[in-house]
């Protein structure tokens, strides 16, 4: 055992990439191509358990009930998470995840074969699922930075976000023919096999470099609650950073309603049927897919504040789109569609970089676990909001709002010159250099 150490919080000046690994893209790319196959895997499960309990239910609340199950450990647990992931060896911490989440699918996997499921078995599953994955995805991000080349960190960005976008395109439409040639059990274990792959990968042909400043020591309740609380100075001590955290929840806030209000807009604004909803999905991954292309090919600007800015007015633009087009325009709004994929592509995949760049490695756990906390956290005030705004002023109004809040949040960060001129200074510092 190590002994604590003796600094009082993360260390500001330290290189956010002290080395890489000798022929890094060999060393990274097994990681990556495991990760992408885990997340089929899930996008796979996530299908069939929503088929499976709307067949058994047909009941709003009980999927309401799930999606809670799942965002619930993101919510409560993201910063306690975080610290730990500070604190443990990242690979471990990957591949334990990536375990857990194997292990839960393969016990649902036999209560279905079995003919013993009941909705709440699934409910614990998707906690289980949920709180593995609040280690596994700040674990592999925070040890992206050092793993890949500064410089190649947005087009990075970009190939996962092309990535994502060829899953949720995709992953519905393959899930129904599985759905239609294997019992649930089979897809789930599906999941079970690209889970252990990414283990596997991980094991075998990874290396996982480790901050220089992390701690191993026993990692008690006192010393928990302080790397804690200096995660949290460190967010609130660099203005910058603590409002792109914050633009970036009130963006989940204002946009959750994209999604969930999309089936109504479609059957009670454009009257039309279920196949049109999916021609909007389509042109939403579509866009995505084009956008990460762009961004993993052409790098972005050399500032990747104005990458990210571009995306949100992009983004807000054509959420606005879907808040005036008229009855008749359903071409026009599936087109809208496709551009929100691509800026939202463009935006999510400028983001993670540049934290990656900025944080130091000691703090990057809690920096993006706090991130997904608060983003997770208002995506359900977002809905709640948008509810009565809809029904009193029509479902275009909550677009509309949505469009309006996100070009707003634009100016105002063009105007704010703690955020402007975030990439020019120092971690932990609001002047500049």
């Amino acid at each position: 055992m190590t002994e604590e150490p003796t600094q009082s919080g993360p260390n500001l000046n330290a290189d956010p990439q002290p080395e890489l690994p000798q022929n890094w893209l060999a060393n990274f790319l097994p990681m990556f191509v495991g990760q992408v196959l885990s997340l089929l895997g899930s996008s796979l499960v996530q299908f069939a358990l929503v088929w499976y309990v709307t067949k058994q239910t047909g009941d709003a609340a009980v999927l309401a009930t799930g999606t809670t199950a799942a965002l619930i450990p993101n919510i409560l647990f993201g910063p306690f998470v975080g610290a730990l992931i500070d604190r443990w060896n990242r690979k471990r911490v990957m591949m334990i995840a990536d375990s857990v989440v194997a292990l839960a699918t393969a016990v649902l996997a036999l209560l279905f074969a079995f003919g013993l499921i009941q909705i709440w078995h699934i409910y614990a599953v998707l906690f289980t699922r949920s709180m593995a994955e609040i280690f596994q995805r700040p674990a592999k991000s925070a040890s992206v930075s050092l793993m890949v080349p500064k410089d190649q960190l947005t087009r990075l960005g970009g190939i996962n976000q092309a990535a994502q976008g060829v899953i949720d395109t995709f992953s519905p439409a393959l899930g129904a023919v599985l759905i239609e040639i294997l019992p649930i059990q089979g897809i789930l274990a599906i999941d079970f096999v690209t889970a252990a792959i990414a283990v596997l990968l991980l094991l075998f042909f990874v290396r996982v470099p480790q901050p220089k400043s992390v701690c191993q020591a026993m990692v008690t309740p006192k010393s928990l609650l302080r790397d804690v609380k200096q995660g949290f100075q460190y967010i609130f001590g660099w203005h910058g950073l603590l409002i792109l955290i914050i633009m970036a929840s009130l963006m989940n806030m204002f946009f959750a309603p994209v999604g969930s209000l999309l089936p109504l807009l479609v059957t009670e604004f454009f009257a039309r049927a279920a196949q049109d909803l999916a021609w909007l999905q389509v042109a939403m991954g579509a866009g995505a897919i084009a956008g990460g292309i762009l961004l993993g090919v052409w790098g972005g600007f050399r500032r990747k504040m104005i990458n990210i800015l571009i995306g949100i007015a992009g983004f807000s633009l054509g959420v606005l789109v879907l808040g005036i087009v008229p009855q008749n325009g359903y071409w026009l709004a599936v087109a809208a569609f496709g551009g929100v994929g691509l800026m939202g592509a463009i935006t999510n995949g400028s983001l993670g970089p540049l934290l990656q760049i900025k944080v130091p490695p000691e703090v990057q756990g809690r920096v993006f676990t706090v991130l997904s906390s608060m983003c997770l956290g208002m995506m359900p005030v977002g809905l709640f909001l948008s509810a009565p705004i809809a029904k009193k002023f029509g479902i275009q109004a909550a677009y509309l709002a949505a469009g309006i809040a996100g070009l707003l949040m634009t100016l105002f960060a063009l105007l704010d010159k703690r955020v402007m001129t975030l990439e020019d200074q120092r971690p932990g510092r609001t002047e500049e250099k």
